[in-house]
């Protein structure tokens, strides 16, 4: 089968940032699916592990990354109970393993899901990373409940984002919050009211803003961009006994004794946990992706794709990180096979 990937860190620009090469289909066993690859989708995490993942070296066999797919199911291992050949799918992949970045991949039935039937392979890859990534801030981290929590206000960092993209959905249309976000390009502004924001604010002047949009503090904030760059912005907008979430990890430590006299809760979000720690609750991540389903299949919630490219090259992948590692981009770009 025909695969893409690198034996060393360059440039997105360099002729052999990407490289193309053949290798064997792999068999499916235990529980893993074999999934023949229709799109794909780029995520900033493909392009950082590109970048740092083999530094000063040269790998002996070519690193395959990509954690978003859709896809048919070609063959499944001895334990698979949820899904059978010719089912379509979608998944967000395992940081262990290797990537999506190719025409077959195995994959663990408990972290894929059936795929939106309503939805095409390209609208459908956008969706699981940041669907998970999204769905998990909420429900697991923050253990939103959406009774009792209706009507309260969240503040999501990065609203144009992939993650913010679905984050703004989930929280407005199956949480019933106030959604404030940031954004500060006319467009990025509009995306993110299309996806439903109540309202938008500029993160150069994150407090003025927020409260000039008439919110004192908020219940619940997300950081999809920087959390050392918003840390004290956030400390001081969180409400007393609020809930701080974040993915973006830190450079340097943050000042968490500053969450102290509110009473805050911190929380750090990975999608990976589940799969790099073989979590007991590892098929909930399959759960998870069924109820995205039906909910993009009945039209409560939207894919979040922006840009498709058509065809698996090398070039193509090389444009879908250009345009990540640009920090402009808006939703999610997918590669279409």
């Amino acid at each position: 089968m025909k695969a893409i990937g690198f034996k060393t860190s360059l440039p997105i620009n360099e002729s052999e940032s990407f490289i193309e090469f053949e290798t064997p289909i792999p068999e499916a066993k235990g529980r893993d699916i074999l999934v023949k690859i229709k799109a794909i989708s780029v995520n900033p995490v493909d392009f950082k592990i590109r970048q740092n993942s083999a530094k000063d070296t040269i790998l002996e066999n070519p690193k395959v990354i990509g954690w978003d797919a859709t896809g048919t199911v070609e063959a499944i291992g001895e334990g698979v109970t949820f899904f059978k050949p010719g089912d379509e799918v979608y998944y967000a992949g395992d940081l262990t393993r290797s990537g999506s970045n190719s025409e077959y991949q195995l994959i663990d039935e408990r972290i894929a899901g059936l795929k939106p039937v309503k939805l095409s392979s390209a609208e459908a890859a956008a969706m699981p990373l940041t669907a998970l990534t999204a769905w998990e801030s909420l429900y697991d981290r923050i253990r939103m409940n959406n009774q009792k929590d209706n009507g309260k206000s969240i503040l999501i960092i990065g609203g144009a984002g992939g993650v913010g993209s679905i984050a703004i959905q989930l929280a407005k249309k199956i949480s019933g919050l106030k959604v404030i976000t940031t954004a500060s390009r006319p467009e990025t502004k509009d995306w993110c009211k299309a996806m439903g924001a109540d309202v938008v604010v500029d993160h150069k002047n994150l407090v003025e803003e927020v409260r000039a949009a008439g919110f004192k503090e908020v219940d619940f904030i997300l950081d999809f961009v920087d959390l050392n760059s918003y840390w004290d912005d956030l400390v001081e907008l969180i409400k007393p006994q609020g809930h701080i979430v974040s993915i973006t990890g830190s450079a340097s430590p943050i000042a968490l004794n500053k969450l102290k006299n509110k009473s805050v809760t911190f929380s750090w979000e990975l999608m990976y946990t589940r799969s790099m720690y073989q979590t007991d609750d590892m098929e909930e991540q399959h759960h998870i992706l069924n109820k995205l389903a039906s909910l993009l299949d009945n039209g409560t919630l939207k894919t979040t794709l922006n840009t498709t490219l058509k065809g698996f090259t090398v070039e193509n992948l090389k444009e879908a990180h250009r345009l990540l590692e640009s920090g402009k981009t808006i939703g999610k770009v997918v590669i279409e096979y």
